[in-house]
């Protein structure tokens, strides 16, 4: 492994991704990238609350969010990595947009050669319905995929 990105989303599970994605880019001197992607979705809500507010002239677009969601994942990476003893350096990403395309696309533009995501436990019916994203990670990511479930 030489250089990894560990991606981060809002629940507890987060912080363990960045911890193992850490601990093992140190061991082997790797350059280590933190992700937190913003879904569309996400950011439709965001600006439709902040366009909500009365009398407020707040004008939020898509470089903010990716601004924000750069900003989580350092201040996520900096409390696991940096309070935590872990002596590695990190760069943070933020994007907007599809989870899986932009992880994808971060991976590649990175020249990384290893994924630490979170995934959750869901039924074949669940995956068939909804989707999975982690699962098409796991297919459509050229590399190593290290998948850390709660």
């Amino acid at each position: 492994m030489d250089r990894a990105l560990a991606v981060i989303g809002t629940s507890d599970a987060a912080k363990s991704v960045i911890r193992e994605a850490g601990e093992l880019a140190a061991g082997v001197g790797a350059d280590l990238f933190v992700i937190h992607v913003t879904t569309e979705r996400e950011y439709d809500e965001q600006r439709a609350d902040l366009e909500a507010v009365p009398d407020a002239e707040v004008s939020y677009g898509v470089g903010q969010a990716r601004q924000g969601a750069k900003n989580f994942a350092n201040d996520v990476a900096k409390e696991v990595l940096a309070d935590g003893g872990t002596d590695i350096e990190w760069e943070a990403i933020g994007a907007v947009g599809n989870r899986v395309n932009a992880i994808i696309d971060e991976a590649r533009i990175n020249d990384c050669d290893h994924v630490f995501i979170s995934g959750r436990e869901r039924s074949p019916t669940g995956k068939a319905i909804f989707g999975d994203d982690t699962q098409e990670i796991i297919l459509n990511y050229d590399g190593h995929v290290t998948v850390m479930t709660e």
